[in-house]
Protein backbone atom coordinates (compact mmCIF):
# COMPACT_ATOMS: atom_id res chain seq x y z
CA UNK A 1 0.00 0.00 0.00
CA UNK A 2 1.34 3.42 -0.95
CA UNK A 3 2.16 5.94 1.74
CA UNK A 4 -0.42 8.74 1.71
CA UNK A 5 0.43 12.42 1.93
CA UNK A 6 -0.99 15.91 1.49
CA UNK A 7 0.33 18.30 -1.14
CA UNK A 8 1.00 21.47 0.84
CA UNK A 9 1.58 24.91 -0.66
CA UNK A 10 2.99 27.91 1.20
CA UNK A 11 2.71 31.02 -0.94
CA UNK A 12 4.59 33.72 0.97
CA UNK A 13 5.58 37.26 0.10
CA UNK A 14 9.13 36.64 -1.06
CA UNK A 15 8.76 33.04 -2.17
CA UNK A 16 6.39 30.19 -2.82
CA UNK A 17 7.02 26.64 -1.63
CA UNK A 18 5.43 23.27 -2.24
CA UNK A 19 6.03 19.89 -0.61
CA UNK A 20 4.20 16.80 0.56
CA UNK A 21 3.48 16.09 4.23
CA UNK A 22 3.13 12.54 5.54
CA UNK A 23 1.32 11.18 8.58
CA UNK A 24 4.43 11.48 10.74
CA UNK A 25 4.37 15.24 10.21
CA UNK A 26 7.49 15.26 8.06
CA UNK A 27 7.75 17.63 5.08
CA UNK A 28 9.20 16.00 1.94
CA UNK A 29 10.30 17.04 -1.53
CA UNK A 30 10.39 20.77 -0.84
CA UNK A 31 10.48 22.99 -3.91
CA UNK A 32 11.00 26.76 -3.66
CA UNK A 33 10.60 29.66 -6.07
CA UNK A 34 11.67 33.23 -5.29
CA UNK A 35 9.15 36.03 -5.84
CA UNK A 36 9.98 39.64 -6.61
CA UNK A 37 8.55 42.48 -4.53
CA UNK A 38 8.61 46.04 -5.87
CA UNK A 39 8.30 49.38 -4.10
CA UNK A 40 8.17 51.94 -6.91
CA UNK A 41 7.55 54.80 -4.47
CA UNK A 42 7.30 55.24 -0.70
CA UNK A 43 4.24 53.49 0.74
CA UNK A 44 3.60 51.41 -2.38
CA UNK A 45 4.51 47.71 -2.25
CA UNK A 46 3.49 45.49 -5.19
CA UNK A 47 3.89 42.07 -6.77
CA UNK A 48 3.07 40.44 -10.06
CA UNK A 49 0.08 38.16 -9.38
CA UNK A 50 0.86 36.27 -12.58
CA UNK A 51 4.32 35.46 -11.26
CA UNK A 52 2.80 34.25 -7.98
CA UNK A 53 0.50 31.88 -9.86
CA UNK A 54 3.06 30.66 -12.40
CA UNK A 55 5.71 29.89 -9.80
CA UNK A 56 3.20 28.19 -7.52
CA UNK A 57 2.11 25.94 -10.38
CA UNK A 58 5.70 25.23 -11.38
CA UNK A 59 6.72 24.26 -7.84
CA UNK A 60 3.63 22.09 -7.40
CA UNK A 61 4.06 20.20 -10.65
CA UNK A 62 7.61 19.26 -9.69
CA UNK A 63 6.47 18.07 -6.25
CA UNK A 64 3.64 16.04 -7.78
CA UNK A 65 6.16 14.28 -10.04
CA UNK A 66 8.57 13.66 -7.20
CA UNK A 67 5.82 12.18 -5.05
CA UNK A 68 4.80 9.85 -7.86
CA UNK A 69 8.42 8.78 -8.37
CA UNK A 70 8.70 8.09 -4.62
CA UNK A 71 5.58 5.92 -4.65
CA UNK A 72 3.62 8.40 -2.51
CA UNK A 73 -0.13 8.80 -2.97
CA UNK A 74 -1.23 12.42 -2.72
CA UNK A 75 -4.75 12.54 -1.28
CA UNK A 76 -5.50 16.25 -0.77
CA UNK A 77 -4.15 19.78 -1.07
CA UNK A 78 -3.59 22.38 1.64
CA UNK A 79 -2.88 26.03 0.93
CA UNK A 80 -1.24 28.67 3.13
CA UNK A 81 -0.85 32.18 1.75
CA UNK A 82 0.42 35.63 2.53
CA UNK A 83 -2.49 37.63 3.85
CA UNK A 84 -4.13 40.88 2.70
CA UNK A 85 -2.21 40.95 -0.57
CA UNK A 86 -4.94 41.72 -3.08
CA UNK A 87 -5.47 40.84 -6.74
CA UNK A 88 -7.82 42.11 -9.44
CA UNK A 89 -8.12 39.88 -12.49
CA UNK A 90 -10.08 39.30 -15.67
CA UNK A 91 -12.18 36.16 -15.24
CA UNK A 92 -12.40 35.71 -19.02
CA UNK A 93 -8.65 35.59 -19.57
CA UNK A 94 -7.46 34.59 -16.09
CA UNK A 95 -4.86 37.36 -16.07
CA UNK A 96 -4.24 40.01 -13.43
CA UNK A 97 -5.17 43.53 -14.52
CA UNK A 98 -2.92 45.50 -12.18
CA UNK A 99 0.02 44.73 -9.87
CA UNK A 100 -1.11 43.04 -6.67
CA UNK A 101 -1.14 45.25 -3.57
CA UNK A 102 1.12 43.60 -0.97
CA UNK A 103 0.14 43.56 2.70
CA UNK A 104 3.05 45.91 3.51
CA UNK A 105 1.50 48.64 1.33
CA UNK A 106 0.41 51.88 2.99
CA UNK A 107 -0.48 54.11 0.03
CA UNK A 108 -4.00 54.76 1.38
CA UNK A 109 -2.97 55.23 5.02
CA UNK A 110 -4.00 58.89 5.18
CA UNK A 111 -7.43 58.19 3.70
CA UNK A 112 -8.01 55.28 6.07
CA UNK A 113 -6.89 57.40 9.03
CA UNK A 114 -9.54 59.95 8.14
CA UNK A 115 -12.22 57.26 7.82
CA UNK A 116 -11.03 55.75 11.07
CA UNK A 117 -12.17 58.78 13.04
CA UNK A 118 -15.75 57.67 12.43
CA UNK A 119 -15.28 53.91 12.05
CA UNK A 120 -12.53 52.68 14.37
CA UNK A 121 -14.69 52.01 17.45
CA UNK A 122 -17.18 49.97 15.43
CA UNK A 123 -14.48 48.11 13.54
CA UNK A 124 -12.53 47.16 16.66
CA UNK A 125 -15.73 45.76 18.16
CA UNK A 126 -16.83 43.78 15.12
CA UNK A 127 -13.73 42.91 13.07
CA UNK A 128 -11.08 43.13 15.78
CA UNK A 129 -9.02 45.94 14.27
CA UNK A 130 -9.27 49.62 13.33
CA UNK A 131 -9.25 50.97 9.79
CA UNK A 132 -5.47 50.51 9.75
CA UNK A 133 -3.05 51.61 7.05
CA UNK A 134 -4.15 49.44 4.12
CA UNK A 135 -7.34 47.87 2.85
CA UNK A 136 -7.75 45.53 -0.14
CA UNK A 137 -11.29 46.85 -0.59
CA UNK A 138 -10.26 50.51 -0.69
CA UNK A 139 -7.38 49.68 -3.03
CA UNK A 140 -9.80 47.91 -5.38
CA UNK A 141 -12.31 50.75 -5.16
CA UNK A 142 -9.62 53.20 -6.30
CA UNK A 143 -8.79 51.00 -9.28
CA UNK A 144 -12.46 50.74 -10.19
CA UNK A 145 -12.55 54.52 -10.40
CA UNK A 146 -9.11 55.19 -11.84
CA UNK A 147 -8.00 52.21 -13.98
CA UNK A 148 -9.85 51.77 -17.30
CA UNK A 149 -9.07 48.04 -17.65
CA UNK A 150 -10.52 47.32 -14.21
CA UNK A 151 -13.56 49.50 -14.82
CA UNK A 152 -14.20 47.83 -18.18
CA UNK A 153 -13.91 44.33 -16.74
CA UNK A 154 -16.41 45.24 -14.02
CA UNK A 155 -18.83 46.66 -16.59
CA UNK A 156 -18.55 43.42 -18.61
CA UNK A 157 -19.14 41.28 -15.49
CA UNK A 158 -15.73 39.63 -15.79
CA UNK A 159 -13.83 41.15 -12.87
CA UNK A 160 -12.41 38.96 -10.13
CA UNK A 161 -11.22 40.25 -6.77
CA UNK A 162 -9.64 38.62 -3.78
CA UNK A 163 -6.68 38.06 -1.57
CA UNK A 164 -4.06 35.53 -2.61
CA UNK A 165 -5.96 32.43 -1.50
CA UNK A 166 -8.97 33.55 -3.57
CA UNK A 167 -6.75 34.18 -6.59
CA UNK A 168 -5.04 30.80 -6.31
CA UNK A 169 -8.20 28.82 -5.56
CA UNK A 170 -9.96 30.37 -8.56
CA UNK A 171 -6.93 29.76 -10.78
CA UNK A 172 -6.13 26.19 -9.64
CA UNK A 173 -9.58 24.61 -9.34
CA UNK A 174 -11.64 23.13 -12.12
CA UNK A 175 -14.73 24.59 -10.41
CA UNK A 176 -13.20 28.10 -10.47
CA UNK A 177 -13.88 28.41 -6.75
CA UNK A 178 -14.48 32.05 -5.87
CA UNK A 179 -14.12 31.95 -2.10
CA UNK A 180 -12.31 33.61 0.80
CA UNK A 181 -11.42 31.73 3.96
CA UNK A 182 -11.79 32.96 7.54
CA UNK A 183 -8.16 33.64 8.41
CA UNK A 184 -7.55 35.52 5.19
CA UNK A 185 -10.78 37.49 5.41
CA UNK A 186 -10.04 38.52 8.99
CA UNK A 187 -6.71 39.97 7.87
CA UNK A 188 -8.38 41.95 5.10
CA UNK A 189 -10.16 44.03 7.74
CA UNK A 190 -13.86 43.55 7.01
CA UNK A 191 -14.70 40.16 8.57
CA UNK A 192 -17.15 40.03 11.49
CA UNK A 193 -15.40 37.71 13.93
CA UNK A 194 -18.49 36.57 15.80
CA UNK A 195 -20.64 36.18 12.72
CA UNK A 196 -18.40 34.65 10.02
CA UNK A 197 -19.73 37.37 7.73
CA UNK A 198 -18.63 40.54 6.00
CA UNK A 199 -18.87 43.95 7.66
CA UNK A 200 -20.81 45.20 4.68
CA UNK A 201 -21.43 48.72 5.99
CA UNK A 202 -17.65 49.29 6.16
CA UNK A 203 -17.19 47.79 2.70
CA UNK A 204 -19.88 50.13 1.40
CA UNK A 205 -18.15 53.09 3.04
CA UNK A 206 -14.95 52.17 1.20
CA UNK A 207 -16.79 52.29 -2.11
CA UNK A 208 -16.32 48.60 -2.89
CA UNK A 209 -19.17 46.81 -4.74
CA UNK A 210 -20.61 43.95 -2.68
CA UNK A 211 -21.21 41.80 -5.75
CA UNK A 212 -17.44 41.29 -6.08
CA UNK A 213 -17.09 39.78 -2.60
CA UNK A 214 -15.95 36.14 -2.65
CA UNK A 215 -18.06 33.62 -0.74
CA UNK A 216 -16.86 33.15 2.85
CA UNK A 217 -15.72 29.67 3.81
CA UNK A 218 -13.95 27.99 6.73
CA UNK A 219 -10.20 27.39 6.76
CA UNK A 220 -10.84 23.64 6.82
CA UNK A 221 -13.46 23.08 4.16
CA UNK A 222 -14.08 21.49 0.79
CA UNK A 223 -12.85 24.23 -1.50
CA UNK A 224 -12.84 22.55 -4.87
CA UNK A 225 -10.61 20.18 -6.84
CA UNK A 226 -7.36 20.95 -8.59
CA UNK A 227 -7.54 21.08 -12.36
CA UNK A 228 -5.38 18.21 -13.66
CA UNK A 229 -4.54 20.30 -16.70
CA UNK A 230 -2.93 22.85 -14.40
CA UNK A 231 -1.22 20.85 -11.65
CA UNK A 232 -1.04 17.46 -13.37
CA UNK A 233 -3.31 15.83 -10.79
CA UNK A 234 -6.89 16.15 -9.54
CA UNK A 235 -7.13 16.40 -5.74
CA UNK A 236 -9.60 17.93 -3.29
CA UNK A 237 -8.44 21.16 -1.67
CA UNK A 238 -9.39 20.72 1.99
CA UNK A 239 -7.76 23.74 3.64
CA UNK A 240 -6.73 27.29 2.81
CA UNK A 241 -5.53 29.65 5.49
CA UNK A 242 -3.26 32.59 6.17
CA UNK A 243 0.39 31.64 6.43
CA UNK A 244 0.87 32.88 9.99
CA UNK A 245 -2.19 30.93 11.13
CA UNK A 246 -0.85 27.83 9.41
CA UNK A 247 2.46 28.45 11.16
CA UNK A 248 0.69 28.59 14.52
CA UNK A 249 -0.97 25.23 13.91
CA UNK A 250 2.21 23.77 12.43
CA UNK A 251 4.13 24.67 15.58
CA UNK A 252 1.53 22.92 17.72
CA UNK A 253 0.10 26.08 19.30
CA UNK A 254 -3.50 24.96 19.71
CA UNK A 255 -4.49 26.09 23.22
CA UNK A 256 -5.03 29.38 25.03
CA UNK A 257 -1.73 30.76 26.30
CA UNK A 258 0.39 29.12 23.63
CA UNK A 259 2.15 31.54 21.29
CA UNK A 260 4.24 31.31 18.19
CA UNK A 261 6.81 33.60 16.65
CA UNK A 262 7.39 33.02 12.95
CA UNK A 263 10.08 34.92 11.10
CA UNK A 264 9.57 35.46 7.39
CA UNK A 265 9.38 38.70 5.45
CA UNK A 266 8.19 40.12 8.76
CA UNK A 267 8.19 38.71 12.29
CA UNK A 268 4.79 37.74 13.62
CA UNK A 269 3.83 36.85 17.18
CA UNK A 270 0.43 35.17 17.55
CA UNK A 271 -1.07 34.29 20.94
CA UNK A 272 -3.97 31.81 20.98
CA UNK A 273 -6.82 32.96 23.24
CA UNK A 274 -9.17 30.00 22.68
CA UNK A 275 -12.91 30.11 22.10
CA UNK A 276 -13.28 33.61 23.58
CA UNK A 277 -12.06 36.89 22.10
CA UNK A 278 -9.36 38.83 24.02
CA UNK A 279 -10.46 41.03 26.90
CA UNK A 280 -8.88 44.30 25.69
CA UNK A 281 -9.36 44.17 21.94
CA UNK A 282 -8.39 47.51 20.43
CA UNK A 283 -6.05 48.58 23.24
CA UNK A 284 -3.25 48.95 20.70
CA UNK A 285 -3.94 49.75 17.06
CA UNK A 286 -1.07 47.48 16.04
CA UNK A 287 -2.28 44.45 18.03
CA UNK A 288 -5.01 42.74 16.10
CA UNK A 289 -7.76 40.40 17.19
CA UNK A 290 -8.32 37.72 14.59
CA UNK A 291 -9.61 34.31 13.76
CA UNK A 292 -6.83 31.91 14.68
CA UNK A 293 -8.60 29.31 12.56
CA UNK A 294 -12.12 28.12 11.86
CA UNK A 295 -13.21 24.49 11.40
CA UNK A 296 -16.26 22.44 12.34
CA UNK A 297 -18.13 25.79 12.36
CA UNK A 298 -16.24 26.91 15.46
CA UNK A 299 -13.73 29.73 15.72
CA UNK A 300 -10.51 29.74 17.74
CA UNK A 301 -9.39 33.32 18.41
CA UNK A 302 -5.92 34.82 18.60
CA UNK A 303 -4.18 38.16 18.92
CA UNK A 304 -1.32 39.17 16.69
CA UNK A 305 1.35 41.84 16.69
CA UNK A 306 4.01 41.97 14.02
CA UNK A 307 6.98 43.85 12.68
CA UNK A 308 6.55 44.13 8.93
CA UNK A 309 10.18 44.24 7.80
CA UNK A 310 12.61 41.89 9.53
CA UNK A 311 13.52 39.14 7.08
CA UNK A 312 13.11 41.69 4.30
CA UNK A 313 15.35 44.07 6.29
CA UNK A 314 18.08 41.43 6.32
CA UNK A 315 17.64 40.94 2.57
CA UNK A 316 17.91 44.70 2.08
CA UNK A 317 21.03 44.96 4.27
CA UNK A 318 22.71 42.08 2.43
CA UNK A 319 21.51 42.46 -1.15
CA UNK A 320 20.90 46.19 -1.55
CA UNK A 321 23.46 47.69 0.82
CA UNK A 322 25.94 44.83 0.57
CA UNK A 323 27.02 45.10 4.20
CA UNK A 324 26.97 41.32 4.69
CA UNK A 325 27.04 38.33 2.38
CA UNK A 326 23.96 36.65 3.85
CA UNK A 327 21.69 36.46 6.88
CA UNK A 328 23.73 33.44 7.96
CA UNK A 329 26.86 35.59 8.05
CA UNK A 330 24.99 38.16 10.17
CA UNK A 331 24.15 35.44 12.68
CA UNK A 332 27.69 34.07 12.70
CA UNK A 333 29.21 37.50 13.28
CA UNK A 334 26.66 38.37 15.96
CA UNK A 335 27.69 35.26 17.90
CA UNK A 336 31.21 36.70 18.11
CA UNK A 337 30.08 39.85 19.95
CA UNK A 338 29.03 40.04 23.59
CA UNK A 339 26.80 43.06 22.89
CA UNK A 340 26.07 45.71 20.29
CA UNK A 341 28.20 48.16 22.32
CA UNK A 342 25.60 50.92 22.00
CA UNK A 343 24.69 50.37 18.33
CA UNK A 344 20.92 50.11 17.75
CA UNK A 345 18.99 49.08 14.64
CA UNK A 346 15.23 49.69 14.33
CA UNK A 347 13.83 47.48 11.50
CA UNK A 348 11.05 49.88 10.50
CA UNK A 349 11.50 50.02 6.74
CA UNK A 350 7.73 50.41 6.22
CA UNK A 351 6.82 51.97 9.56
CA UNK A 352 6.30 51.15 13.24
CA UNK A 353 3.31 49.26 14.66
CA UNK A 354 3.99 49.21 18.41
CA UNK A 355 3.37 51.20 20.61
CA UNK A 356 1.46 53.08 17.91
CA UNK A 357 0.95 52.50 14.21
CA UNK A 358 3.07 55.02 12.35
CA UNK A 359 3.56 54.08 8.69
CA UNK A 360 5.79 57.08 7.98
CA UNK A 361 8.42 56.07 10.54
CA UNK A 362 11.56 54.64 9.00
CA UNK A 363 14.37 52.29 9.92
CA UNK A 364 17.32 53.73 11.81
CA UNK A 365 20.86 52.77 12.73
CA UNK A 366 22.29 54.73 15.65
CA UNK A 367 25.12 54.62 18.17
CA UNK A 368 27.95 54.02 15.71
CA UNK A 369 31.47 55.13 16.64
CA UNK A 370 34.96 54.64 15.28
CA UNK A 371 35.24 51.68 17.64
CA UNK A 372 32.18 49.88 16.25
CA UNK A 373 32.88 46.51 14.60
CA UNK A 374 31.03 44.46 11.99
CA UNK A 375 30.25 41.90 14.67
CA UNK A 376 28.61 44.58 16.82
CA UNK A 377 26.66 45.85 13.84
CA UNK A 378 25.46 42.30 13.13
CA UNK A 379 24.52 41.93 16.80
CA UNK A 380 22.54 45.20 16.67
CA UNK A 381 20.63 44.08 13.58
CA UNK A 382 19.47 40.86 15.26
CA UNK A 383 18.88 42.58 18.58
CA UNK A 384 16.55 45.08 16.87
CA UNK A 385 14.49 42.19 15.58
CA UNK A 386 14.48 40.51 19.01
CA UNK A 387 13.37 43.75 20.70
CA UNK A 388 10.54 44.02 18.17
CA UNK A 389 9.47 40.49 19.05
CA UNK A 390 9.59 41.30 22.77
CA UNK A 391 7.39 44.36 22.20
CA UNK A 392 4.94 42.16 20.28
CA UNK A 393 4.82 39.58 23.09
CA UNK A 394 4.19 42.28 25.71
CA UNK A 395 1.38 43.85 23.68
CA UNK A 396 -0.27 40.49 22.98
CA UNK A 397 -0.34 39.55 26.66
CA UNK A 398 -1.83 42.88 27.66
CA UNK A 399 -4.54 42.81 25.00
CA UNK A 400 -5.41 39.15 25.60
CA UNK A 401 -5.41 39.48 29.38
CA UNK A 402 -3.57 36.21 29.27
CA UNK A 403 -0.03 35.22 30.17
CA UNK A 404 2.03 33.45 27.55
CA UNK A 405 2.80 29.92 28.72
CA UNK A 406 5.21 29.02 25.95
CA UNK A 407 6.56 30.40 22.68
CA UNK A 408 7.38 28.19 19.71
CA UNK A 409 9.60 29.76 17.06
CA UNK A 410 9.69 29.06 13.34
CA UNK A 411 10.52 30.53 9.96
CA UNK A 412 13.84 30.97 8.22
CA UNK A 413 15.51 33.26 10.77
CA UNK A 414 14.65 30.87 13.60
CA UNK A 415 17.74 28.92 12.53
CA UNK A 416 19.84 31.70 14.11
CA UNK A 417 20.83 30.65 17.65
CA UNK A 418 21.90 34.23 18.33
CA UNK A 419 18.51 35.70 17.44
CA UNK A 420 16.48 33.13 19.38
CA UNK A 421 18.67 33.52 22.47
CA UNK A 422 18.19 37.29 22.27
CA UNK A 423 14.42 36.74 22.10
CA UNK A 424 14.52 34.58 25.22
CA UNK A 425 16.66 37.16 27.03
CA UNK A 426 14.48 40.14 26.12
CA UNK A 427 11.10 38.47 26.75
CA UNK A 428 12.14 36.54 29.83
CA UNK A 429 10.42 33.49 28.34
CA UNK A 430 11.85 30.20 27.07
CA UNK A 431 11.86 29.78 23.30
CA UNK A 432 11.11 26.35 21.86
CA UNK A 433 12.59 25.64 18.46
CA UNK A 434 11.05 22.50 17.05
CA UNK A 435 12.78 20.37 14.43
CA UNK A 436 12.12 21.65 10.92
CA UNK A 437 10.39 24.75 12.29
CA UNK A 438 11.14 26.60 9.06
CA UNK A 439 8.44 24.49 7.37
CA UNK A 440 5.77 25.15 10.00
CA UNK A 441 3.33 26.80 7.57
CA UNK A 442 3.52 23.86 5.15
CA UNK A 443 2.95 21.44 8.00
CA UNK A 444 0.16 23.48 9.61
CA UNK A 445 -1.81 23.71 6.39
CA UNK A 446 -1.54 19.95 5.99
CA UNK A 447 -2.63 19.42 9.61
CA UNK A 448 -5.71 21.55 8.96
CA UNK A 449 -6.57 19.62 5.79
CA UNK A 450 -5.92 16.13 7.11
CA UNK A 451 -7.18 16.11 10.72
CA UNK A 452 -10.64 14.70 10.16
CA UNK A 453 -9.53 11.12 9.69
CA UNK A 454 -7.61 11.53 6.45
CA UNK A 455 -4.09 11.36 7.93
CA UNK A 456 -4.84 12.22 11.56
CA UNK A 457 -7.98 11.83 13.68
CA UNK A 458 -7.65 15.25 15.35
CA UNK A 459 -5.50 18.37 15.32
CA UNK A 460 -4.04 17.26 18.65
CA UNK A 461 -3.00 13.96 17.10
CA UNK A 462 -1.37 15.82 14.23
CA UNK A 463 0.50 18.15 16.59
CA UNK A 464 1.68 15.16 18.63
CA UNK A 465 3.91 14.17 15.70
CA UNK A 466 6.10 17.24 16.35
CA UNK A 467 7.88 15.82 19.38
CA UNK A 468 10.21 18.00 21.44
CA UNK A 469 12.78 20.53 20.41
CA UNK A 470 15.57 22.82 21.55
CA UNK A 471 14.80 25.14 24.46
CA UNK A 472 16.51 28.53 24.75
CA UNK A 473 16.26 29.71 28.36
CA UNK A 474 16.56 33.39 29.34
CA UNK A 475 20.02 34.32 30.62
CA UNK A 476 19.53 37.95 31.66
CA UNK A 477 18.63 39.03 35.16
CA UNK A 478 15.25 40.80 35.46
CA UNK A 479 16.98 44.13 36.15
CA UNK A 480 19.29 43.84 33.15
CA UNK A 481 16.35 42.84 30.95
CA UNK A 482 14.30 45.81 32.11
CA UNK A 483 17.20 48.18 31.49
CA UNK A 484 17.65 46.96 27.91
CA UNK A 485 13.91 47.11 27.22
CA UNK A 486 13.72 50.65 28.59
CA UNK A 487 16.60 51.68 26.34
CA UNK A 488 14.77 50.24 23.34
CA UNK A 489 11.47 51.92 24.22
CA UNK A 490 13.28 55.25 24.59
CA UNK A 491 14.80 54.78 21.10
CA UNK A 492 11.36 54.06 19.61
CA UNK A 493 9.90 57.13 21.33
CA UNK A 494 12.64 59.26 19.76
CA UNK A 495 11.93 57.84 16.31
CA UNK A 496 8.25 58.72 16.76
CA UNK A 497 9.21 62.21 17.90
CA UNK A 498 11.15 62.67 14.67
CA UNK A 499 8.01 61.84 12.68
CA UNK A 500 5.96 64.29 14.70
CA UNK A 501 8.49 67.13 14.40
Amino acid sequence: MKQQAILSIDEGTTGTRAAWVTGDGVVHGLEYRHLAVASPRPGVVEQDAGEILAKTIDACRIVVRRAADAGVELVAVALATQRSTAVLWDTATGTALVPAMVWQDSRHAAELAELGKEWDNRLVSSVGRPAGVRSPYLWAAHHLRETPAVREAQAANRLGFGTVETWLLWSLTREKSYVATSTNATSAGAYVLAGHSYETAWIDALGFPRELLPELRQDADRLGHTDPGTLGIELPILAAMGDQHAGTVGLGCLRAGQAMCVHGTGSFVDLVTGSSPPVKSGLYEGTLTLTGWRRHFQTVYAVETFTATTGSALDWICNTLGWFDSSRQISELASQASSANGVMFVPALTGIRIPVVEPTARASLTGLSMASTRAELAYAVLEGIAHSVASSVEANQEVAGLAVTEIAVGGGMSASDSLIQMQADLTGLPMQRLPRSETASLRGGAFMAGSDGLLWETLDAAAATLGGGEIFEPRLSPDHRLDRRNTWNTRIARELDLVAS
